[in-house]
């Protein structure tokens, strides 16, 4: 059973799209479930002033997309990463167990994003990027 925040992220989606001059794109996929989330960052003076996400998958995945970027929108880089898988379906009020691995993505996303920024203009990634996928075998979940 979905939350009714799940279900107004998945129905009324927020941020979908993409950004033309997006100066940090990333994009992660889970081959065992079929997700795959991108998302485009608009970043200035280090802050994200704009932030969209084009996502493929089911219900949670959308939502779990839409969540991440009001939850980063508007927010320095430092903050942003500091995003958690758990934070965002805390944001939700919660997901079945067997749809958690769709925040892992939206966490990941988020990350790939801004490290696809930090290569661009050649700052140091210096942050852990995640496992890249849902293998049941790490405590991402």
């Amino acid at each position: 059973m979905y939350s009714e925040k799940v279900m107004d992220h998945f129905q009324n989606p927020r941020n979908v799209g993409t950004i033309a001059d997006a100066n940090g794109v990333g994009e992660v996929g889970n081959a065992k479930c079929g997700d795959i989330m991108k998302i485009f960052l608009k970043i200035e003076d280090d802050v994200i002033v704009d932030v969209k996400f084009q996502t493929f998958g089911c219900g949670a995945a959308i939502a779990t997309s839409s969540m991440a970027t009001e939850l980063i929108k508007g927010k320095p880089i430092s903050e942003a990463l500091t995003l958690t898988n758990k934070a965002v379906v805390e944001a939700l009020d919660g997901l079945p167990p067997v749809k958690l691995h769709c925040s892992v993505l939206a966490e990941e996303a988020v990350k790939s994003a801004i490290a696809d920024y930090y290569t661009k203009i050649g700052r140091e990634i210096d942050f852990d990027l995640g496992c890249g996928g849902c293998c049941d075998h790490c405590d991402h979940h």
